[in-house]
């Protein structure tokens, strides 16, 4: 060949589209496909949607939602803390209304002990006197009891309208459906608790000792965490699968899954339903959880019930009574656990031993599904590996943004800390949708090209099949959420390798379904329960979604390969355009969620603020539990310091404080009934007795003087763990007028004296010398400790 010639060159050509589907008329079927998808997630929201109310005309055998709420005008008329006049009130309206129905009607008056202090703060035993509402239906031919529970008391700065007026009037408004008809088989108990915010001792003290909780029995917990949303059966009692299949059947309305039985399981909180599962119950503890803005404070009242909710709570409640009123009470329990999770028009039940087998089937069907890619030719084990591994890309990359913002956010709104969720949280929700959606477009977007979508698509299916292991092994009623999208993502990306052009879409469409069906209502459900705090995790479910449905919105993009020259290039800004696109609405929503939820009178920055006294020096201090006070508390608070050695109910974790002025408050006395030593132990029987009104009182033994072996207070057992410098320690909620009586199981640990440090507490702060009202825009915060005023005095014996 001669040097100056030279044989033509092929024209150079793009890779092919690797994509699993391949349509000839790409953005029809992507809007076909995106808008199916849609329609689909729209109906799995809708489904989860309180229904509407009933009017107060409503068949007198069915639930009403305007009914209820006359009781809770009533109940929630004020603060109603326990051991409080306004209680009393309550108390009594319930007794005459359920005996108005023909039931019979009786009050436990009883002291409950709960084994730890609620606030969390400290280690110190709840003990309360209280007042149980307790209304009988018998049955016919009982084969046990069905116990529906709520608990009519409020904390001590709010009325209680949500938490649990809502509650409390749904089971008087079922008590007067039941009434109206005939028995039913199984007898029914109506109980209303009392001293639930306190310590759940009106439970503890029914549950364990109460002539009716025996033969133990089925137990309906009705609660709220907020004031609007869903109801959500959200905690069961072990080996529930029968429980589960029930509700599923009997409930009007049934939204609940396994996923939230699994994690309340894990967490620290408790309910009423807490007391009877430690008293051999079983059962189903249901609540609404949104709207948790107004929860524990002021703003709880009954105009901030949503209806709707209100009518699900109690509608639920009625058929559920109905359903286990009617079944034999003997055969509930199970071999193990249900799981479950609602879909438009049902609840999907089935037995927990299949975890395992969908968990490793998912797993093999995307490798399955790997392989056929890469035998047709559309990705290779190399890009495959790399789609997998830069799939946890956004998996990390959209739960931490999620946080960096919030973390931004409450850094230039510090009022949004202290707060389980914002006043109107929508806007700040769709932001972090719309954050996850962006970090994952961009990745897909950025990657495609080179890796190829079918390596992506295949990539992100794998991590959903990785996670359904791993959530089958540490909380296998969650493993559902990320092994069933993965199983039908990998079904239908094996279809739609058989098939061509638009042909291919249905199948990738169908398996996307199954995760949209799932996820959506998770990450919806997600926010509320967890807070925007912890939004993170609401993006990471929100990014699960996206990789279960990647095959289909990989259509709304130009095709990775096939084309060249200015085509290619066109293609490449618009799909980099989709994520910029992404990025404007997440600002756009962002800034909007910022100036929509200020704070205003309606909307106050929740405050905390409490005062304590010590009678022993006549020294006396400000404190706040707000790690940045607040411009109003900052005028009372300025350094930090833990209190507990002077005031060990506030806790051991530090405090904002600043002096204050002594008020002339009497401390409790304590007087000793009974003083014995024998065998090295001595047992010390001792009285306190506030000196003014107070809702409780509590003791301390010091550990430098005697450690405790055993203790009762009220004629009740109480736990002894020490804490701190304190060797016990209790509070007594509600305590009786004329004192309490504690005997202590000393064994001293000096020569000297034993030392006791009593503290008793009453609400508001008004009447406190250097105490300013609070001005519009600033309100209380949700605690067990606001307002609080502390007085606190150490004896020696």
């Amino acid at each position: 060949m001669s040097a100056g010639l030279q044989e033509p060159t092929a024209p150079v050509r793009a890779p092919a589209d690797r994509a699993l589907a391949r349509p000839a008329r790409r953005a029809l079927t992507a809007l076909v496909a995106v808008a199916i998808l849609a329609a689909i997630g729209l109906a799995a929201l809708l489904a989860i949607r309180p229904p509407a109310p009933a009017p107060a005309t409503a068949p007198p055998s069915s639930f009403s939602a305007a009914r209820a709420a006359t009781h809770i005008d009533t109940i929630a008329a004020r603060t109603h803390v326990a051991g409080s006049a306004a209680n009393d009130t309550v108390r009594d309206y319930l007794v005459r209304t359920l005996s108005g129905f023909g039931l019979r009607t009786s009050v436990q008056d009883a002291v409950g002990a709960e084994a730890g202090d609620l606030s969390g703060s400290t280690s110190a035993a709840g003990v309360a006197r209280v007042r149980n509402v307790v209304a009988e239906l018998p049955g016919s031919a009982p084969t046990g009891t069905v116990f529906l529970v709520a608990h009519y008391d409020s904390v001590q700065v709010g009325p209680g309208g949500n938490d649990d007026g809502a509650g409390t009037s749904s089971i008087v408004e079922v008590a007067r459906a039941l009434s109206t008809g005939g028995p039913l088989r199984n007898n029914v108990v109506f109980v209303l608790t009392d001293a639930e915010e306190a310590c759940l001792c009106g439970a503890f003290a029914f549950a364990s000792a109460h002539p009716l909780a025996a033969d133990g029995g089925v137990v309906l917990n009705l609660e709220a965490r907020g004031s609007t949303g869903p109801v959500i059966m959200f905690e069961t009692s072990r080996d529930n699968a029968k429980l589960v299949d029930l509700f599923a059947r009997s409930a009007p309305h049934p939204v609940g899954t396994s996923f939230a039985v699994e994690i309340y399981r894990l967490l620290p909180n408790d309910t009423d339903f807490t007391a009877f599962l430690g008293n051999d119950f079983v059962g189903l503890n249901s609540a609404y959880i949104d709207g948790a803005a107004v929860y524990h404070s002021p703003l709880d009242t009954p105009a901030s019930v949503d209806r709707r909710t209100l009518q699900q709570h109690g509608e639920n409640a009625l058929g559920l009574a109905r359903a286990f009123g009617g079944t034999d009470l003997g055969d509930l329990r199970a071999s193990g656990d249900a799981t479950y999770f609602p879909v438009p028009g049902a609840l999907v039940v089935y037995p927990g031993w299949l975890t395992w087998p969908l968990a490793a089937v998912a797993l093999l069907l995307v490798l399955g599904l790997a392989v056929l890619t890469v035998r047709g030719g559309r990705a290779r084990w190399r890009g495959l590996l790399g789609g997998f591994g830069l799939g946890l890309l956004p998996l990390v990359l959209a739960p931490l943004a999620a946080q960096l913002l919030w973390m931004l956010v409450t850094a230039v709104r510090p009022g949004y800390g202290p707060l389980l969720d914002p006043y109107r949280p929508g806007l700040w929700r769709l932001t972090v949708v719309l954050l996850a959606a962006t970090i994952l477009i961009s990745w897909y977007a950025l990657l495609r090209r080179r890796v190829g979508p079918a390596a992506l698509a295949i990539g992100g299916l794998a991590w959903l099949a990785v996670l359904g292991v791993v959530l089958a092994a540490v909380t296998p009623g969650g493993s559902y959420l990320a092994a069933l999208p993965a199983l039908a993502g990998a079904i239908g990306g094996i279809v739609a390798l058989r098939l061509r052009g638009a042909w291919a879409v249905v199948p990738l469409t169908a398996g996307a379904a199954v995760g949209v069906v799932i996820l959506a209502p998770t990450v919806v459900l997600l926010f509320p329960a967890l807070g925007m705090s912890q939004g993170g995790v609401g993006a990471l479910f929100a990014t699960l979604l996206g990789l279960a449905a990647l095959p289909v919105l990989d259509l709304l993009l130009p095709e990775a390969g096939g084309q060249r020259g200015l085509v290619a290039l066109r293609a490449r800004r618009l799909g980099l355009g989709v994520p910029v696109l992404g990025l404007v609405a997440t600002l756009a929503v962002g800034g909007s969620a910022f100036a929509v939820d200020r704070f205003d009178a309606a909307h106050p920055v929740p405050t905390h603020l409490m005062y304590a006294l010590d009678a022993d020096s006549r020294q006396a201090k400000w404190i706040s539990n707000e790690s940045s006070p607040q411009e109003w508390t900052a005028a009372y608070v300025g350094s930090s310091e833990v209190v507990d050695g002077t005031f060990p109910d506030v806790g051991r974790k530090p405090m904002r404080t600043g002096p204050a002025e002594a008020a002339n408050l009497p401390p409790a006395t304590v007087t000793v009934v009974s003083d014995a030593t024998a065998g090295g132990v001595r047992t010390l029987r001792v009285k306190v007795a506030p000196q003014r009104p107070v809702r409780l009182a509590s003791l301390h033994v010091d550990g430098a003087t005697a450690a405790v072996e055993r203790a009762t207070a009220g004629g009740m057992p109480v736990p002894v763990e020490a804490a701190g410098p304190w060797s016990f320690g209790l509070v007594f909620h509600a305590p009786p007028a004329d004192g309490f009586e504690v005997e202590l199981a000393l064994r001293p640990t000096g020569a000297g004296p034993v030392r006791l440090r009593v503290e008793d507490g009453s609400d508001g702060l008004d009447s406190l010398p250097g105490f300013r009202p609070r001005p519009a825009g600033v309100g209380i915060l949700g605690s067990h400790t606001s307002e609080l005023v502390l007085v606190a005095k150490s004896y020696t014996f």
